[in-house]
């Protein structure tokens, strides 16, 4: 090995300007589609609108998901080598922290999100008959729920899609008479797996799908095709509706060609997913 060459700050520096920072970052929960869940949570007071937006933008912590190996010891194979095999990829669960609004509809999405998976009796729940009886799992465990990390120009993103994921814990919440604070709530959520990387039918067909460098990735610099990410949460924002509009008209004019994925949701008008432009 070479010994090291002294380099200036300014051929640093650079390096440590474009590292990511992380307080950039949105949780999006999207619950099973037969839409029992949501009847139930709209039930206690939690709307579409609510578990779709408001319950992302008050996720204050979240952490992106880790993943360990079960491995095995192997031993004889090489003559005095000990080798460990991993054979299994576990999961780890993940805790997100939540500000609780004045509504408490935090709380009501986490506790009855909880309760509906338990399922109900009959039976009054504040009498000594009540019991409980287990859901389906398709029917109370999510399929789209996401988190994006981005930057301050929401041109890089990272995607994190979890499969199978529903609470698991909900811890205690402390209240008391000292001086007031913010209410915060913390739930553990377990899952079967996730996906490292956009997972949407719309990056699938560009072939930008779980991390893939596709011919829209291409950095801008080098004048290739470029991609810009209107709205990868697919909330239903007018404001991103019209910024869309507003693209594709002052674009198309430059040589830009721009267009988006649309779609049609039961508990909404039809809202605009994603979009992006690219030069012609």
């Amino acid at each position: 090995m070479s010994a090291p060459i002294p380099k200036k700050i300014s051929q640093i520096l650079p390096k440590f300007q474009n590292v990511a920072q992380s307080s950039h970052y949105l949780v999006k929960f999207g619950l099973p589609h037969d839409g029992k869940l949501r009847s139930y949570l709209r039930s206690k007071g939690v709307d579409y609108r609510f578990h779709t937006q408001d319950i992302g933008l008050l996720c204050n912590s979240a952490v992106l998901p880790g993943s360990t190996f079960a491995t095995e010891v192997v031993q004889g194979e090489f003559q005095g080598v000990t080798e460990t095999i991993p054979h299994t990829r576990n999961f780890t669960r993940i805790k997100l922290e939540f500000y609780v609004d004045n509504e408490y509809r935090t709380l009501k999405f986490l506790e009855h999100w909880m309760e509906y998976i338990t399922g109900a009796s009959s039976a009054d729940s504040a009498r000594g008959g009540y019991n409980f009886k287990l859901n389906y799992p398709e029917n109370y465990r999510s399929q789209t729920t996401k988190i994006v990390k981005f930057e301050k120009n929401y041109r890089q993103n990272m995607e994190w899609n979890f499969v199978g994921l529903y609470p698991i814990a909900l811890d205690s919440t402390r209240v008391q008479y000292q001086s007031s604070q913010l209410l915060k709530a913390s739930c553990a959520f377990a899952f079967e797996r996730y996906v490292c990387g956009r997972a949407d039918s719309f990056s699938q067909a560009k072939g930008l799908a779980k991390n893939t460098t596709g011919p829209y990735a291409q950095n801008a610099a080098d004048h290739k095709e470029k991609i810009l990410m209107l709205n990868p949460t697919a909330t239903p924002n007018d404001q991103r509706v019209d910024e869309l509009k507003k693209t594709s008209n002052v674009k198309e004019s430059e040589g830009i060609e721009s267009a988006s994925y649309w779609n049609n949701d039961a508990f909404s008008s039809f809202t605009v997913s994603e979009g992006y432009y690219t030069a012609k």
